[in-house]
């Protein structure tokens, strides 16, 4: 997935991209929009800036019944 955000001075490309190992390393690989929007070639030398993602709790528990106010009543007392 990737976002472009603009603002008055510059525009920063944004991507989710995911790891996998290689050897002993992590290795993440950019996508092609990103390469060809920031004219990246291989040699270069790049800042990266990286930030892990908070994952979503939503689906975790999908066999589990919804809460009733009985068992948030229960759950102060």
């Amino acid at each position: 997935m990737t976002a472009v955000l603009h603002s008055i001075t510059k525009v920063i490309l944004l991507s989710l991209v995911k790891t996998r190992k290689v050897g002993g390393s992590l290795v993440v690989t950019l996508p092609k929009t990103l390469v060809e929007e920031k004219k990246i070639r291989e040699g270069e030398i790049i800042e990266i800036t990286v930030r892990k993602v908070r994952k979503d709790g939503f689906g975790i528990f999908k066999r589990m019944k919804t809460f009733t106010v009985e068992d948030e009543l229960k759950a102060h007392e």
